[in-house]
C-alpha cells in the first residue's frame, strides 16, 4: 500500500469538496493500493494538522479552520513546515499577481513536494517558472482542474492522444457565459435578466467581470498554449471580446441561419470572442457545460464535454491527477 501524505491549502469551496470527495473515496483509493490522508490543511485564519490524517467530519461543519486550527502558519510556512508528499492548492485565482497561490506553488516545488492545483492565475503568469521547479526538483505538477473541469481535456491529451500531432482546440471553457447566452437564446431575454438569473442560481459572482469579460476563458487559453502547444503565452497575448453586447436579436438571426452565439477560447490562435457555432456541432453544449474539440492529425477532431465548476465536480479532477500520480 503507497502512503500518500497531502497537504491541502485553501479551503473555501473547492477544498471542502476535495476534502469530501477524499473522505468519499476511500474504497476505491484502498483498491487502487494509495493510502491518501490529509495531514494538514491550511486557510487564511491558520492550519491544522495531524501525522495519523485529519478528521474530515471536524472541519467540514465549519467555513474556515478558525475554530479547529491547531497552528497559526498559513500558506508557505505551513507547506515548507508539514511533512507531506503531496500539496493541493486550491486557493482563490487573481490573474493580476497570481498571490497567494504562486507563492504556495514555489513553495511546495522547492521542498521537492509533488503539486496538484485548480488555481489558474499562477498558471497563467508563471506557467515556464512553475514548469522548470518541478522539473529541477524531480516532482509531478498536475492541473487538469484548471481548464476544464470535469473534462478530461489534459489527460486525454498528454495520455490517450500521447503520439498525435495537436493542431488546435477550441472551445466553450465558461459555464456562466455558456448558460447566460442560453438562456438569452431559448427565451428571448436580455443580457441583464439572464445574468441576474444566472447570479441568483449561484452560477455567476456579484462583480461578473471575471466571467462575462472572458478574462477568465482567456486565462484557460494561455494554460492550454503553453501547456499543449509549448508557446510561452501571456495573458496580454490573447485578443478577447466578452459577451456583454451579445443582443438577443442577434441571437435569434443566428438561430434562423442554423447557428448559436458562444463564447469560443482557440488555441493556438490566442482568441476569446463570442462567436457563430452551428447548431448541430458537438460543441455546441447548453446550460454550464462546457466543451472542447481537439483537432489532430491521426484521430481526427475529438470532442469532449463536462460541467466546469462545481466543488465536487472540481474535487473529481484533483482526485484524478492524484491518482495519475501515484498508481
Amino acid at each position: 500500500m503507497k502512503e500518500i501524505k497531502a497537504s491541502l491549502v485553501g479551503f473555501g469551496v473547492v477544498g471542502h469538496g476535495i476534502l469530501e470527495v477524499i473522505k468519499r473515496k476511500q474504497p476505491i483509493l484502498r483498491d487502487l493500493d494509495l493510502d491518501l490522508k490529509v495531514v494538514s490543511i491550511s486557510d487564511h485564519t491558520g492550519s491544522i494538522m495531524n501525522e495519523a490524517g485529519v478528521d474530515a467530519d471536524c472541519v467540514l461543519k465549519d467555513k474556515t479552520l478558525e475554530k479547529v486550527a491547531t497552528s497559526s502558519m498559513k500558506g508557505q510556512e505551513a507547506i515548507k513546515a508539514v511533512d507531506s508528499d503531496l500539496v493541493i492548492e486550491v486557493t482563490p485565482t487573481n490573474v493580476v499577481h497570481g498571490q497567494p497561490g504562486l507563492g504556495h506553488m514555489e513553495a511546495a516545488l522547492s521542498s521537492g513536494k509533488n503539486l496538484v492545483t485548480s488555481n489558474k492565475g499562477p498558471l497563467v503568469l508563471a506557467f515556464s517558472r512553475l514548469r522548470k521547479l518541478a522539473d529541477d526538483n524531480h516532482c509531478q505538477f498536475k492541473y487538469e482542474a484548471t481548464v476544464g473541469g470535469t473534462m478530461p481535456l489534459m489527460s486525454l491529451i498528454e495520455r490517450t492522444l500521447v503520439g498525435n500531432t495537436i493542431y488546435s482546440i477550441e472551445g466553450i471553457f465558461n459555464g456562466t457565459c455558456n448558460y447566460i447566452l442560453t438562456r438569452m437564446a431559448q427565451e428571448n431575454i436580455s443580457y441583464s435578466h439572464a445574468l441576474s438569473e444566472a447570479q441568483d442560481l449561484g452560477y455567476a459572482e456579484s462583480d461578473p467581470t471575471y466571467d462575462v469579460e472572458g478574462i477568465d476563458t482567456a486565462g484557460k487559453v494561455v494554460i492550454l498554449a503553453n501547456a499543449i502547444f509549448g508557446m510561452d503565452a501571456k495573458y496580454s497575448d490573447v485578443k478577447v471580446t466578452g459577451i456583454t453586447q451579445v443582443t438577443p436579436e442577434a441571437l435569434a438571426m443566428a438561430k434562423k441561419r442554423g447557428y448559436v452565439i458562444k463564447l469560443i477560447g482557440e488555441v493556438p490562435s490566442l482568441t476569446v470572442k463570442p462567436m457563430l457555432v452551428p447548431i448541430e456541432s458537438p460543441i455546441n453544449v447548453d446550460s454550464t457545460l462546457n466543451s472542447a474539440a481537439i483537432v489532430t492529425d491521426l484521430s481526427g477532431t475529438i470532442t469532449v464535454t463536462g460541467l466546469g465548476a462545481g466543488s465536487i465536480e472540481t474535487a473529481s479532477a484533483i482526485l484524478s491527477d492524484i491518482i495519475s500520480i501515484y498508481r
